[in-house]
């Protein structure tokens, strides 16, 4: 679980990095907010989908039996 967190952190940081860019050369001010906030949740559902999958190795166990 601490690997997902980590993921996350790392992908709202991103996001939040993409957003101050596209804020600084004006694209925001013509997509809209609703546009935005709508792409913003998209993201964060890519992101939280992606961290889920990637977050854990699938092990078998295999007893010895005598």
């Amino acid at each position: 679980m601490k690997w997902t967190g980590m993921y996350l952190l790392g992908f709202v940081v991103l996001i939040i990095g993409v957003l101050c860019a596209l804020w600084k050369l004006g694209i925001l001010e013509s997509i809209g907010t609703t546009w935005t906030v709508i792409g913003v949740v998209i993201a964060i559902g890519i992101g939280i989908m992606v961290a889920v999958t990637n977050s854990g190795t699938k092990e078998n166990i295999e007893i010895d039996r005598k």
